[in-house]
């Protein structure tokens, strides 16, 4: 688990690429100081588990099902991406409930400065937009942020100078994409809402049977 406060950027030294998979190798210098075989790395906020490590660099495999609903098959060496170890037990959230399984890719549509913060809008799927709320959080490239406002086809966000500074996305352009994560308790609700097995049976005469 996450909280999508960024540590650091690390910067991609390779990726060797298989037909559906890549093997990828971050560079990195303040998240090496605690690093293991086996630990949890979110990378522009995807999951990854470490396979070998130097004293500056780490390496992961992303796999299948990772390429196809990331921005990762965009990926190019020396193109930095945000770090972040696992929350440690005495670890404070600072941000949200993050897992580092992404929902999907959003595409950016609108970046102004508004004082000392920067405002940026994405348009996304509406499997995507319908968990997002106003004043709740979302995890873009890994970074807890707040929705700002939202719509039924974009959401915007306001980034402040500390979190410019210590990531990635607004070295971003218009045009570009970002992985999206939304709130893991909204995923939950809602698939106790709408789960078919719970309504299937649900019907005027189960209702009446039953006292209502």
């Amino acid at each position: 688990m996450f909280t999508g406060i960024v540590e650091e950027i690390g910067k991609v030294k390779s990726i060797q690429r298989h037909s559906n998979s890549i093997k990828l190798t971050v560079s990195a210098k303040k998240i090496m100081s605690d690093i293991h075989l086996g630990d949890s790395i979110c990378t522009n906020g995807i999951c990854l588990t470490v396979t070998t490590f130097s004293s500056d660099s780490f390496t992961v495999d992303v796999m299948p099902e990772t390429m196809m609903t990331t921005n990762f098959k965009n990926l190019k060496v020396n193109d930095k991406v945000n770090l972040e170890r696992a929350l440690s037990v005495n670890g404070r959230l600072g941000g949200h409930i993050v897992l580092g399984h992404i929902d999907g890719v959003g595409t950016i549509i609108k970046k102004f400065n508004d004082d000392k913060a920067i405002r940026m809008s994405f348009a996304t799927s509406p499997s995507i937009l319908e968990l997002i709320v106003k004043k709740g959080s979302i995890a873009i490239d890994g970074i807890s942020l707040t929705v700002t406002d939202v719509d039924s086809t974009s959401f915007s966000v306001s980034i402040i100078e500390h979190t410019q500074g210590e990531t990635t996305l607004t070295s971003k352009k218009i045009g570009d994409t970002v992985n999206l994560e939304n709130d893991v308790i909204g995923k939950y609700v809602q698939r106790l809402l709408y789960k078919e097995d719970i309504n299937k049976d649900i019907s005027l005469d189960f209702l009446e049977s039953n006292g209502f």
